[in-house]
């Protein structure tokens, strides 16, 4: 099916004048340094993302304005002004700072989108600690090995969300605190010996604090990145980064003060950070957190009473709501939505479409990753929307199309996808694994592992992962984290785990299993080891489909061939089989 290009929108259709306009000649003469005074810096040029994002505002004119208008899953609601998160988060930074937490300790927060993460997270960076947001739906194994890779030594949690992990947390040697959050004294069970109440705490803590003088180039957050093998690696940012989040705030989702902001991302992952917390409180914006889960009515109905203006949502949650039907939304008034953005995975070209009838505006996706730390290639509200299209670079940004020897290719043609390195919000290291790190450089760019070509007009596609990495409703599983899980189940001899297509997800993830000697392949085993995996992973990470097969196939080092998997489970070309392991 062909799309059509979808026209730039007429100023006078456009709710607001765009932030961005001159996008040629904004790029042209474009530096990083340009924005920096637009940021407000702490004294003696010190940079700290949580001054930029609640302080610089508490102590400005939008002191009394709404920064967090929160709805939780059975239908609470309380209301933060700026002054009131300041007060707050400096509160958790004195907790922080009793205990010992000091620049540079890695602290590390597992709960459901409730206020207390955003207050806990920037009192975090308040005292200049590393601040670890983790999934809330992952299970014990995931937590504990990010725990102990980063070697966290206060962990942020819930009663519930403890009890889940409370089996590996005696492996966790680094560990020193943990704090437990009861929020509205939702559990009645009590603390465990040693857990600390964060109301106790907070209700002892001062609300006067002092900033610790981070420099731009210290670290800020932490968050896990799946690999194609080995564990899942921390990818460290940096307090610059704060300058692209708010820029990209600015320019892509066009956020101005008086709009009431949606992202639907859990703080878990990258997107939940970047633009559920820094790039709109940067702007200054007041911005809407759902604990709630998936639900279309639901959705639609919040978008109605909060009259929320940009909402920033996944692929995924956009090809649900269309399998919801598209009588539903006309139930709703959904007229205040001016802007609406896409990230995580590729949005089909149907979806856009889709969104003009519904919307009756484009959807624009854009481009990034976990280690990109903020957007750099993108649709903005100005631009032509080409449906399936990433869009072009933001300022500042160098995008190119690389051939296998890290050549740069003319447009029209698949190759690797690369940026010059330099932009601010580039993670600064995989943690402990600088070997790692230093391979995503070459030939002076950052091979981003996706693979890409770029029109005449220098719009972006995307191709595919140049790896095995599956991504899954947005969120990247790396196989070998899967394969570790599925090879500690008794009967389970070798492991190999691939994506497979599926029309809401993208890609669900498919295991192939070999068998011990004494084991037979039923039904009752296949549901043991799905149980068996999903008690020590995420739901979203465990395999959705589990098969049965006699031997996997290997190269003769060894290395399973999951790109035999895959083309034998897709009915694709094997290609070069030389180096298959012989029967």
């Amino acid at each position: 099916m062909d799309f059509a290009e979808i026209p730039k929108p007429k100023p006078a259709q456009m709710a607001v004048r765009p932030n961005l306009v001159g996008y040629e000649r904004l790029r042209r003469s474009f530096q990083w340094e340009d924005l920096y005074k637009e940021l407000d810096w702490l004294p003696g040029g010190s940079l700290n993302m949580a001054h930029e994002c609640i302080d610089r505002h508490a102590n400005g004119q939008r002191r009394d304005q709404a920064a967090l208008l929160w709805e939780g899953r059975n239908g609470e609601q309380e209301q933060y002004t700026f002054d009131q998160l300041k007060e707050e988060s400096n509160r958790f930074a004195n907790v922080l700072k009793g205990l010992g937490i000091k620049k540079g300790d890695r602290v590390f927060l597992f709960l459901e989108r409730i206020p207390e993460l955003y207050i806990a997270l920037f009192g975090v960076l308040k005292v200049g600690a590393i601040a670890g947001p983790l999934f809330s739906a992952f299970g014990p194994d995931p937590v504990r090995d990010r725990l102990n890779n980063s070697g966290t030594v206060l962990l942020v949690t819930s009663p519930d969300l403890r009890r889940r992990i409370a089996q590996v947390l005696p492996q966790t040697p680094a560990l020193k605190h943990i704090i437990v959050v009861n929020k509205s004294g939702r559990d009645s069970q009590p603390l465990v010996g040693g857990d600390l109440s964060y109301e106790g705490l907070m209700r002892q803590a001062s609300p006067q604090f002092e900033i610790e003088r981070t420099t731009m180039y210290d670290y800020s957050v932490m968050h896990y990145t799946s690999g194609t093998t080995g564990a899942p690696k921390g990818a460290v940012h940096r307090h610059q980064a704060i300058v692209q989040q708010y820029a990209t705030g600015k320019w892509v989702l066009d956020l101005h003060p008086t709009d009431l902001y949606w992202c639907t991302a859990d703080p878990g992952w990258v997107t939940g950070t970047s633009y559920g917390m820094f790039a709109p409180w940067s702007n200054g914006v007041t911005q809407l957190i759902y604990e709630g889960g998936f639900s279309p009515s639901r959705w639609y109905e919040l978008i109605q009473r909060y009259k929320v203006t940009v909402w920033y949502s996944a692929p995924t949650a956009i090809r649900m709501l269309m399998k919801a039907g598209k009588e539903l939304p006309g139930r709703y008034d959904l007229s205040s939505l001016r802007h609406i953005n896409s990230v995580g995975e590729p949005l089909n070209p149907e979806a856009v479409v889709w969104g003009m009838k519904v919307f009756k505006q484009a959807i624009h996706d854009n481009w990034w990753q976990t280690e990109t730390g903020a957007i750099l290639i993108a649709n903005y509200p100005w631009m032509p929307v080409r449906p399936g299209s990433m869009g072009r670079p933001i300022p500042g940004i160098q995008a190119g199309i690389l051939d296998d020897d890290y050549n740069e290719l003319p447009p029209g043609k698949d190759g690797h996808l690369a940026i010059r390195p330099g932009w601010p919000s580039m993670f600064h290291a995989y943690w402990q694994a600088p070997e790692r790190y230093n391979s995503r450089f070459l030939k002076g760019w950052y091979i981003t592992g996706d693979r890409a070509r770029v029109d005449a007009d220098g719009y972006f596609w995307f191709v595919g992962r140049t790896d095995d990495v599956i991504n899954t409703a947005g969120h990247l599983v790396g196989p070998f984290e899967v394969e570790s899980a599925l090879i500690e189940h008794p009967a389970v001899a070798e492991a190999g785990v691939i994506g497979i297509p599926d029309p809401i997800a993208m890609e669900v993830v498919k295991a192939f299993v070999a068998l011990k000697d004494g084991y037979q392949p039923t039904e009752e085993l296949r549901r043991d080891i799905s149980r068996f995996v999903r008690q020590k992973l995420a739901a979203a990470v465990a395999p959705r489909e589990i098969e049965f097969i006699a031997t996997m196939p290997k190269t003769r080092s060894g290395k399973i061939m999951r790109r035999l998997l895959k083309a034998r489970e897709l009915g694709l070309p094997e290609g070069d089989t030389s180096t298959l392991e012989e029967d």
